[in-house]
């Protein structure tokens, strides 16, 4: 067992952990969660060694190893990736030259009989030994597998470091510390920068791992998927709860719940005895009774309400300009990079009020096109127009790398605010859980989700009528997703959100589009409708589906039902008129359904509206069957 004893630290007058204690046994895979600047990273610190609490310790078996992924680490630009990766093995490289030079030692020899030849034979069979537990060829072919897993390429394997990003370096150290197989594995945001099949990959890793995992991490799936149990860290103290982060949340509401109504009727029953004693106090008949009365009510343990970290960002969006009906229309729209054709001749229409998902597999141009759409790349070809007084906000996937880190949380508001603003900054941050001194701290030492935060609050500040958000919940807590979700639920203008939280998309669009093989697909409804109609469970099912092999569904398919192959034009044509009709098929499911409404009531049977209602009714319908032959027909055609 790994023993953590009275655990403490405070940070000038703000207290981050208030006497923590918990034990570990083998095996377990931890989920450390709470609010961005509870201590959950601080707590990683002191497990791993770089930092010392004010108080407490911890206790662990002899020759304990503990692999910590932070942050911030050192790698050799100038190494090729495997090599690289391969230095987390120095002991076996120290081995493998000892046996070289005690081999050429052996070679070189020529008394065969002397007690220093029998000497050399021994410390080469020793080596020999040490050598096979440390089987190098073996090691190397599990640092590609894990490589592979983690996104590389198997011709990237002598690649340079230095020809990497940032987030691909550090799938280089999160390799190091898989390979080594550590007694406590400490992983802090690890899917920060990996995609959606790293990710996956990396889960069913971790649900194998041999020795302990302790992890932070604010994809709730993720959690869900890798830990079987959770510790909170809530204003100082933590909190234990065994299994999966969702049977957490269960658990967490019903001890809730119990504790509120245990307190509630404790403090009835204390009134109650209150009053009692009140009335034999005043009887001096009564009064030795009351007095006893009164001892056992001190000596009574009182139950308290744990506290909890209810502060929370109070955002709102500014009032939403008039815009033109179309807002984005994009014909025959190309993007390339080189070779790589991202968007191939696309068709695609965001009119006024729309709420739309872009979905799909990593890098087929999710995040491309919302860059074209806000001007910060060119198009390759085709066409693409932004309608009448169309006013952009646009958060990025690394919006908050891009903040000056030398300014203060106020000067970095002031120098973007609009002029009439000027004067509203600190009640914007105060929205944004910025109070008092807060604003003066140095953007350098804000913690990401602090970072994504004040990103956010730069954002509000202008108004907009379209609002394009390529990953907007990276670094932000489980509380402020949520409340991030519900501002953009009231957002009254059009919204194009890039995200791979099934929670967090759900019902917040009305569209769908999928880019898949350079084309885009829109899917009318939100994203638990697409995803129904795709017969998939989940958002990483989508970004996991492959394009299938044309070839191969030719093969497939019988030679009497295969169809002659349409023209590219007309194909774009039934494509778009399919959706057309999806789109008038859904509106007059709505009109039926609302209508179905008023008949389900007894009242409109008295009233004028029932015979006009019959018959608008009889003609949807009668609509609707035409739609839906309309719909077989295209879709027939397209095959």
């Amino acid at each position: 067992m790994y023993y953590f004893k009275n655990i403490s630290l405070q940070f000038a007058d703000r207290v981050l952990l208030d006497n923590v204690n918990f034990m570990i046994g083998k095996k377990e895979r931890l989920g450390l969660i709470g609010r961005n600047g509870a201590g959950k990273s601080t707590l990683l610190k002191i497990i791993s060694g770089n930092m010392s609490p004010d108080k407490g310790g911890m206790e662990f078996p002899n020759d304990t190893s503990i692999g910590y992924l932070k942050q911030e680490f050192e790698i050799n630009e100038d190494h090729g990736i495997l090599h690289e990766t391969m230095t987390c093995f120095e002991k076996a490289h120290e081995i493998q030259a000892q046996f070289a030079e005690v081999s050429d030692k052996v070679a070189s020899a020529t008394d065969f009989e002397s007690p220093e030849y029998a000497s050399l034979l021994n410390e080469l069979a020793d080596i020999s030994a040490m050598l096979e537990h440390y089987n190098l060829t073996e090691l190397e072919a599990n640092a590609v597998k894990i490589l592979v897993g983690l996104g590389f390429k198997k011709d990237q394997m002598h690649h340079q470091v230095s020809t990497l990003s940032g987030g691909w370096k550090m799938r280089i150290e999160l390799a190091k510390l898989l390979l080594q197989e550590h007694d406590i594995l400490l992983l802090d945001e690890p899917t920060n920068h990996l995609d959606i099949e790293s990710i996956i990959w990396l889960e069913k890793y971790l649900q194998n791992y041999p020795k302990i995992v302790i992890l932070i991490s604010h994809d709730t799936e993720f959690l869900d998927n890798v830990t079987n149990r959770i510790l909170e860290i809530e204003l100082g103290r933590l909190y234990d709860y065994k299994g999966t982060y969702y049977k957490y949340i269960e658990h967490k509401k019903a001890d809730r719940e119990i504790q509120q109504n245990s307190y509630e009727n404790q403090q009835k029953a204390i009134a109650q005895k209150e009053r009692t004693i009140t009335r034999f106090m005043a009887k001096a008949t009564k009064t030795k009774m009351a007095q006893s009365m009164q001892k056992s009510l001190d000596k009574l343990e009182r139950i308290e309400i744990v506290d909890e970290d209810n502060r929370k960002m109070n955002i709102s969006f500014a009032e939403v300009p008039r815009s033109g009906v179309e807002m984005v229309v994009a014909n025959d729209l190309s993007k390339a990079y080189g070779d790589n054709l991202v968007l191939d001749e696309v068709e695609m229409k965001i009119e006024r009020g729309d709420r739309v998902a872009f979905v799909g597999q990593n890098g087929q141009g999710k995040t491309t096109l919302a860059k074209m759409i806000v001007g910060q790349l060119d198009k390759s070809g085709g066409e693409l127009k932004l309608g009448h007084n169309v006013q952009i906000s646009y958060y990025a996937q690394n919006q908050s790398e891009s903040l000056d880190t030398n300014k203060t949380i106020l000067q970095t508001m002031e120098d973007k605010a609009p002029a009439e603003l000027r004067s509203s900054v600190r009640n914007i941050l105060g929205s944004f859980m910025f109070t008092g001194e807060d604003v003066e701290k140095k953007v350098f030492v804000l913690s990401g989700g602090e970072r994504a935060r004040l990103a956010m609050a730069l954002l509000m500040m202008n108004p907009c009528n379209l609002l394009v958000l390529d990953e907007p919940t990276n670094h932000l807590d489980i509380v402020s997703k949520d409340i991030l979700k519900q501002a953009l639920d009231k957002y009254e203008g059009a919204l194009i959100v890039v995200s791979h939280d099934r929670s967090f998309l759900k019902g917040m669009t009305d569209k769908v589009i999928e880019f898949r093989d350079g084309e885009l697909y829109t899917h009318l409804g939100d994203i638990e409708y697409f995803l129904s109609k795709r017969e998939m469970d989940n958002m990483r099912d989508v970004e996991l589906s492959k394009p299938k092999n044309k070839k191969q569904e030719i093969a497939a398919a019988p030679i009497e039902e295969q169809k002659p192959q349409l023209g590219r034009e007309e194909l774009k044509k039934l494509k778009r008129q399919l959706q057309y009709v999806e789109r008038d098929i859904n509106k007059l499911e709505e009109k039926i359904s609302a209508i179905n409404v008023k008949l389900a009531d007894p009242a409109t049977y008295a009233s004028d509206d029932f015979v006009p209602l019959q018959k608008e009714h009889a003609q949807l319908k009668d609509d609707l069957d035409k739609k839906m032959e309309e719909w077989e027909e295209v879709a027939e055609k397209i095959g």
